[in-house]
Formats: structure tokens, C-alpha cells, sequence
């Protein structure tokens, strides 16, 4: 099925647009993606070399766990470098909003927690480090993903604004004022 160019939907709102380019273009996606790619090109060395080695010497049961554990992580790490790849195409116009919005390009909240239920005692300290470092960065992926892509009209909640609310409410009720006792 070809895409008719001509007539593009939008898909998505105005403001997911101008929060998804904006995020795009920003310093943080920058390091974010340094970073996320460091991550992936890091635990890819680790596994053909150190890795390899080390899950020769382990258990049999340990070298199962070792297998799902680093497959697992493979998984949740392509899945992140993918989502960051979608982002900077974004970025560089090879890809719409619209586009990046599809389904197939979201960050799903799949087996996450997979990470440390298959954590073996025996496996070695540097997969397990890779293994949490992998997960942080995987979930805060998924929370910017759902935070670019949120449609609905209200704004996040500030938990800072709503402290001072109760603050001044407090206050304009005369919670702070100790001659209040008296006065009543």
C-alpha cells in the first residue's frame, strides 16, 4: 500500500508536534542519545568479549540465566536505540511527527521487570551492571515516550505549584497565624 503524500493527517496534536520537536532539538536528547547509544555499542563489547568468557565458566543453570538475562537486555536495548533513532530523524526531517507517533515506533511497557526476576546470583558483577543500567535508561525512554506523546489537553501536574497552592490556602485560612486561637 503506498502513503498518498499530498494530503498528510495529523495524527497527532499540535501540541505533541511542537514537544516532540522541541525535545528533538534539545541538548538533552543530545547526551540522551550519547549516552543510550554508549549503553548499546558498551554491553554489544561486553557480550562478544568478557561476557562470552565469563558465561563459559558458569553453572548450567547460571548459563541459562545468563542467556535470557542478556537476551533480554538486547531486546529492551535495540527497542531504545530504535526509539532514539525514530527521535532523531525527527529531528533531522527524514521523518514526520506524524510518523513517529505510529504504534510501531513507541516504547511498549513489556516485561520490564524481567530484568531482575531472572537475576542470578552467579552472573557475573559487569552483566548485572549493564543489566540495571540498561533497564534506568529503557525507563526513562518509556517515560518520555509517554510524556511526548500525551494527547490529552491538560497540563502535567506540578507537584511543586501544587505544594504552594496547599501552602497559600493554608495560610489564607489562617493556619499559620498563632494568634488564630485566641481569636475565635
Amino acid at each position: 500500500m503506498t502513503k498518498d503524500k499530498s494530503t498528510p493527517t495529523q495524527t497527532v496534536s499540535p501540541q505533541v508536534r511542537e514537544r516532540m520537536i522541541q525535545f528533538a532539538s534539545s541538548e538533552m536528547f543530545r547526551k540522551l542519545f550519547s549516552e543510550g547509544m554508549g549503553l548499546v555499542e558498551e554491553t554489544a563489547g561486553y557480550l562478544d568479549g568478557d561476557g562470552r568468557e565469563a558465561s563459559r565458566q558458569l553453572t548450567r543453570e547460571a548459563s541459562l540465566s545468563y542467556a535470557t538475562v542478556s537476551m533480554e537486555m538486547t531486546t529492551r536495548l535495540m527497542q531504545a536505540a530504535s526509539w532514539l533513532v525514530v527521535q532523531r530523524a525527527v529531528k533531522e526531517g527524514d521523518m514526520t511527527v506524524d510518523e513517529a507517533a505510529e504504534a510501531r515506533f513507541r516504547l511498549e511497557d513489556t516485561s520490564i521487570n524481567a530484568f531482575t526476576a531472572r537475576q542470578n546470583p552467579e552472573l557475573p558483577a559487569e552483566l548485572l551492571d549493564l543489566v540495571d543500567r540498561a533497564k534506568i535508561l529503557f525507563d526513562r525512554l518509556h517515560r518520555l515516550d509517554e510524556v511526548l506523546f500525551d494527547e490529552s489537553d491538560e497540563p502535567l501536574p506540578n507537584p511543586v505549584t501544587s505544594q504552594l497552592r496547599a501552602l497559600h490556602d493554608a495560610a489564607s485560612s489562617g493556619a499559620f497565624d498563632p494568634l488564630s486561637v485566641w481569636r475565635k
